[in-house]
C-alpha cells in the first residue's frame, strides 16, 4: 500500500482519488472546498488534510488534479503548499487539462 496525497477533488479528481483507495492505497485528500473533501472522506475513507502541506506530510506520492496555472501554484508553493512538506524522494504527479507547460516546468 502506497501513502498518497490527492490535491483537487473536482469532476476528474474526485473519482480518481476514489479509484486509488479501491486499489488499496492509503489516500489523504485536500480540496479548497472543505465540504467536498469531507464528503469524499465519508464516501471513500482516507484522511483529510487542512492544507496541501498538511495533506502531503509523510506521503510517498502527491498527485494534483487542478484546473489552471494559478490553482497549481496555490497547492504546490508557499508555506502551506505541498512542496513545503514533501519528503526527499517522494513523487509529484499532475493531471491537467488547462495548465500551460511553462507553469508546469516552473513549479
Amino acid at each position: 500500500m502506497t501513502k498518497i496525497t490527492f490535491l483537487g477533488l473536482g469532476v476528474m479528481g474526485y473519482p480518481m482519488a476514489g479509484h486509488l483507495v479501491a486499489a488499496g492505497h492509503s489516500v489523504t485528500v485536500y480540496n479548497r472546498t472543505t465540504t467536498k473533501a469531507e464528503a469524499w472522506v465519508a464516501q471513500h475513507g482516507g484522511a483529510l488534510g487542512k492544507t496541501p502541506a498538511d495533506a502531503a506530510d509523510g506521503t510517498e506520492m502527491v498527485m494534483a488534479c487542478v484546473g489552471n496555472d494559478d490553482d497549481l501554484r496555490s497547492v504546490c508553493l508557499g508555506p502551506d503548499g505541498a512542496f513545503a512538506s514533501m519528503s526527499e524522494g517522494s513523487i509529484f504527479a499532475v493531471s491537467y487539462t488547462h495548465l500551460t507547460l511553462p507553469t508546469i516546468y516552473s513549479v
